[in-house]
């Protein structure tokens, strides 16, 4: 069906999300539910002694794959309350069954069970596409481990790392978001049945007081939808610190993406590295040579969205009156969905440019040797004093050395001369040779190459066998 160009379309839908994703936060997964709940509700309850019949059960199976939507939605227009409307577009497809439909049930039976279930199946979607960005970096990182680049702090040059290196800094915050998102997930449980204010009365009169088989009902349905247990205790609904706790992961996500697709549109400014850029693209409508960083930078901005959406389920959870209120409803189906769809946008993108970064490693090397002489000193100040010299006054002819060959190239434009003045200096005894030898970029970079090594081994490849199956590959829509 042609989307309608004369109402909003969420570009979630349209730009961003996967399908997949998308599906997760439909109308057909929800109400699907809905039905798998009332199934597991059914066969808990007839386990338990009462009156409901293998036939009914069998009925409601045979259509709780299909949803009658049009019924729905003509009798929600008439009383007004969306569970109850689907109650009763479910019993007329299950005439049979349709008396012990939503039996001793309130509203948030279905409703908050089924998003406790979306919180895991999209939660699993989101760590599966980030084991893909661990696993494409991680290939990245090992390629490029023994590459010397500048290292920075305050955006100045410092010492040397090397690419590979880097890419280890990009992949532990993200690990440790998956660890954090993967105990959010231990921690899940099924709201269960407790009732309109969490007391479970309406199914002790269902059971005539028999608290064992309200306990046991609660527990078959919570393993039929593949949870081990429900909450202790609850109100009415679970507690909406929950979705503080699966949007502060998130947040997380989002926090390590944006610091990689900052630290690349920098890099892409140095013209070191660079995002994937297709054979047609268009940088900008005005410049034809330029090559933005648009995939970056749309990462950049889908991540602040997401850090700043997280803050809405924590004023929910402090808002809820006693055991509940429904002032969470339209805050909570807005800000949980988007916040999963905007960060399966994010690793969407993530996984694109990850799997086609370019380096290049000419002008890498080339910025550094321009800084190196000036990171050589002490290295030649201490070849220096085994040879005779004396430390303090070769420490204060290398800072005048360094600060006029500084100039020479902020001032004049020139070329970094250092290595000439030293060499040139007689109080230094090393000749020119020894000197150029002490330029050899790897000599700088410390454990670089070997600490890339254990952190995949040690980091990586647990989260890959855990969480790792196939390639994922992400075209971007737009």
């Amino acid at each position: 069906m042609a989307a309608n160009k004369e109402s909003y379309i969420s570009p979630f839908s349209t730009r961003y999300a996967s399908e997949e994703m998308q599906y997760v936060f439909s109308e057909k997964f929800k109400f699907t539910t809905w039905h798998k709940l009332w199934i597991a509700l059914a066969k808990a309850e007839q386990k338990m002694g009462l009156d409901i019949t293998d036939e009914q059960i069998a009925e409601l199976e045979k259509y709780r794959d299909i949803v009658d939507f049009e019924t729905a939605e003509a009798r929600e227009k008439v009383v007004r309350h969306d569970v109850m409307s689907h109650v009763y577009a479910y019993g007329k497809q299950c005439p049979k069954a349709e008396p012990i439909i939503h039996l001793g049930a309130t509203s948030c039976y279905v409703g908050d069970n089924t998003d406790v279930i979306i919180l895991r199946e999209a939660s699993n979607i989101v760590l599966k596409k980030c084991a893909q960005v661990i696993k494409n970096l991680s290939e990245f990182a090992q390629k490029y481990k023994a590459l010397p680049c500048l290292a920075y702090t305050h955006l100045q040059p410092a010492q040397l790392t090397t690419v590979g290196k880097r890419a280890t800094l990009w992949m532990y915050e993200l690990i440790q978001d998956i660890q954090n998102l993967e105990y959010q997930l231990s921690n899940l449980k099924l709201l269960g049945s407790k009732g309109t204010t969490g007391t479970q009365a309406s199914f002790m009169e269902l059971f005539e007081g028999d608290e064992e088989k309200v306990k046991k009902v609660e527990q078959l349905i919570a393993e039929d939808l593949g949870f081990e247990r429900c909450v202790a205790v609850s109100g009415q609904t679970y507690s909406r610190k929950t979705d503080t706790y699966f949007l502060g992961a998130l947040s997380g996500i989002a926090q390590s993406a944006y610091k990689f697709s900052n630290d690349l549109r920098i890099l892409q400014s140095f013209e070191e590295m660079e995002e994937p850029f297709e054979k047609n693209q268009i940088g900008s409508s005005a410049m034809p040579y330029k090559r933005n960083p648009m995939r970056s930078e749309r990462i950049s901005s889908l991540a602040r969205y997401v850090i700043v959406d997280s803050i809405n389920p924590a004023l929910t959870a402090g808002t809820q009156w006693f055991e509940r209120t429904l002032d969470d409803s339209a805050n909570k189906r807005i800000s949980v969905a988007e916040a999963f769809l905007a960060i399966d946008s994010i690793l969407n993108i993530y996984i694109n440019i990850t799997n086609g970064l370019v380096v290049y490693d000419k002008v890498v090397t080339r910025r550094v040797m321009e800084k190196l002489p000036f990171m050589a000193t002490e290295n030649i100040m201490m070849k220096s004093v085994k040879n005779g010299g004396n430390r303090q006054e070769l420490h204060e002819l290398l800072r005048t050395h360094s600060h006029a060959a500084a100039a020479k190239v902020k001032l004049e434009g020139g070329a970094n001369d250092l290595i000439d003045r030293i060499a040139a200096d007689p109080a230094f005894p090393i000749s020119k040779e020894e000197i150029e030898s002490e330029l050899d970029p790897i000599l700088y970079v410390g454990r670089s190459v070997t600490q890339v090594d254990e952190f995949i081994e040690n980091e990586v490849k647990p989260v890959l066998d855990r969480l790792y199956t196939e390639d994922i590959t992400s075209e971007l829509k737009v």
